[in-house]
């Protein structure tokens, strides 16, 4: 199974990475979409504002891209689901913070986000499975190089990547 998860706190870069690799020929599953086209929302989280999603479920809506090809998957429950490695798109708290702000994110959810990403929350939930996690820092938003990054790793080179080698923890008292 070469099922490649690309996961981030929101405003990392997931989408735009997604859209890069496509345009690549790359197989990508945007998960937001495929939750919405398989029936796999549950009840609306007001104070998150966000669905719940069963992530049994929506692991074995997967299967059907376990197929021995590369097919990534793009969304920030992927690094729940069964895959082959899990790439952690990283940015920079400061940067991050003022991507979230141009979608109109409250302060609150900029703050929630910002601190995720600063605590290496996504890093952490990912490195407690037995699956290989890398990171990638893109703080420049030079969307093909981090995209080149990804299929480097998927390819084999991601030992310079491992978790670890981005650290926002100097960034703490700032947003504490």
């Amino acid at each position: 199974m070469t099922l490649v998860a690309i996961t981030g706190t929101p405003g990392t870069g997931k989408t735009s990475i997604a859209a890069e690799l496509r345009s690549r020929g790359c197989t990508v599953v945007d998960l937001s979409q495929h939750i919405r086209d398989n029936g796999l929302r549950g009840e609306f989280d007001a104070e998150r504002d966000t669905y719940e999603v069963d992530l049994d479920d929506l692991n074995d809506s997967l299967e059907q891209y376990r197929t021995g090809d590369v097919v990534y998957m793009e969304g920030h429950l992927s690094h729940f689901m069964d895959c082959s490695s899990i790439i952690v798109l990283r940015c920079h708290p400061e940067v991050l913070a003022q991507r979230l702000k141009s979608r109109g994110y409250s302060d609150a959810k900029v703050r929630e986000n910002v601190q995720s990403e600063v605590l290496d929350v996504i890093l952490c939930e990912s490195t407690e499975s037995d699956i290989p996690v890398y990171e990638v820092d893109c703080t420049g938003d030079d969307i093909p190089y981090c995209a080149d990054s990804v299929q480097a790793i998927v390819a084999g080179g991601g030992e310079d990547r491992i978790p670890g080698s981005v650290d926002w923890s100097l960034e703490v008292e700032k947003w504490f």
